[in-house]
């Protein structure tokens, strides 16, 4: 049966845990892997644009011995021009794979339930796995483990990130402090704290919500933040966002609550000043280009994992 990859819980623990021990080992013996998926072709769809996510894809199908075919949907969206359907159908005979980064989760859900080839999520409104499965990869590689810690996320809550990393703490058993304002627009969606409640049931987990940003970084091994200025937010927005997110911004003064080795990420883009300062995205606690270059390594994995070459 084809599997997908939509969200970080599509998968197991232990297929997520053994997609990141091999992105692990391709990251070190590149050379090793030049030809796993030769003569194999990734479609990736972009409705949304990001630099990261291309580059990383296209170059990890190519160090993979494949090729990668860039195409924007932006001005013909899945399902306008002719039903997605049949736009799955066409898919699953010209290529192997098919990566795709759009605004609705919807899209997502009916391309895959209708394609014969394996579809990976590269972000959409409800999850990001792949940065995800990136970034615990990268908290393995500083911690040594991924045996249950605290991870503090700050900002803005409502949104992919912040769920798929909710998704991943549950089916781990971390405990998250999820600091963000008061509000549905900025709080996580009740479907989402219903989903990893489940979620924790089996691993005691302890995920939770709060509007005390010193509360939630306290005694933290890591700290998360994302951009309070995602795309799609119209620019007449900034100001006032800036102004409701300005409590929860990382600062040296707020990592010092958290342990002495904590590390801070943000899966970028990121504004000096914004929702951290330069301080900190700049000083020793920062890893975020590590976390960056992970993307590259984790993407291969997963492609590798959905191919049945693992």
């Amino acid at each position: 049966m084809v599997r997908h990859l939509l969200k970080v819980t599509d998968f197991t623990k232990e297929e997520c845990l053994k997609i990141i021990d091999k992105s692990i080992d391709i990251k070190a013996n590149i050379d090793a892997h030049t030809s796993d998926l030769k003569d194999k072709t990734l479609l990736m769809l972009f409705e949304k644009p990001s630099l990261r996510t291309r580059v990383s894809f296209e170059v990890g199908m190519t160090q993979l011995g494949g090729h990668a075919i860039f195409y924007s949907i932006k001005d013909s969206p899945l399902g306008k021009k002719e039903n997605i359907e049949d736009t799955a159908g066409c898919l699953s005979r010209y290529c192997d794979i098919i990566m795709a980064r759009v605004f609705k989760k919807e899209d997502l859900q009916n391309l895959s339930t209708h394609s014969t080839i394996p579809v990976i999520n590269a972000l959409d409104d409800f999850a990001h796995p792949c940065q995800i499965l990136g970034d615990f990869q990268t908290i393995k590689e500083k911690k040594g483990d991924l045996n249950p810690r605290k991870m503090s996320y700050f900002g803005d809550c409502h949104n992919n990130v912040t769920y798929d990393l909710m998704r991943m703490c549950a089916m781990l058993g971390w405990e998250m402090s999820v600091a963000c304002p008061e509000g549905a627009e900025y709080e996580p969606e009740q479907t989402i704290l219903d989903e990893v409640a489940k979620l924790s049931e089996g691993t005691g987990a302890k995920i939770s919500v709060t509007h005390d940003a010193q509360e939630a970084a306290k005694d933290s091994d890591v700290i998360y933040t994302d951009s309070w200025m995602s795309y799609g937010i119209p620019e007449d927005e900034e100001k006032k966002r800036v102004e409701i997110f300005n409590p929860y911004q990382v600062t040296t003064e707020l990592l010092n609550l958290a342990k002495p080795d904590v590390i801070f990420m943000n899966c970028l883009p990121a504004k000096r000043g914004y929702e951290q300062t330069a301080e900190v995205i700049d000083g020793d606690k920062s890893i975020v280009f590590d976390e960056a270059e992970n993307r590259l390594h984790i993407q291969k994995a997963i492609m590798l994992f959905l191919l049945d070459k693992l």
